[in-house]
């Protein structure tokens, strides 16, 4: 698989850290946001292949990051993949209905990891949406 450029936005630095080792480790290259809008700004200076979008930060919250995103991009359109560790009822149809492309659940699963990677990458299927 080729090195995808991606962008995580997480505001848990543990979290962050633990991200961006697995991605590193299989050679990608990581850039971090603390919060949704350093993850917009991100994303209006550079394109990324992947965001990795946690849904609750402080002040913009994942999908209104992700809403601005996808409301200002041009050129290729990034995989943004939510992020939650509190999954509740509605939350995948949220995450689609805001631009989101796929759902993680954390603590991330290295084996799911790698599948939105794979799809990032153009490798694998995208997800079947409600």
């Amino acid at each position: 698989m080729r090195p995808l450029k991606i962008l995580v936005a997480e505001d848990n630095r543990v979290n962050q850290m633990l991200t961006r080792r697995l991605l590193e480790k299989e050679g990608h290259s990581v850039w971090l946001a603390s919060n949704g809008e350093e993850a917009v700004a991100a994303c209006r200076q550079q394109q990324f292949d992947l965001v990795l979008m946690d849904l609750q930060m402080p002040g913009l919250d994942g999908l209104e990051a992700t809403r601005r995103i996808r409301g200002g991009e041009c050129g290729r359109r990034a995989l943004i993949v939510a992020l939650t560790a509190h999954a509740m009822a509605g939350d995948r149809e949220r995450c689609f209905e805001a631009g989101m492309d796929d759902y993680l659940a954390k603590p991330i699963n290295v084996v799911e990891l790698a599948r939105v990677t794979a799809r990032a990458a153009g490798l694998a299927s995208p997800v079947q949406k409600p």
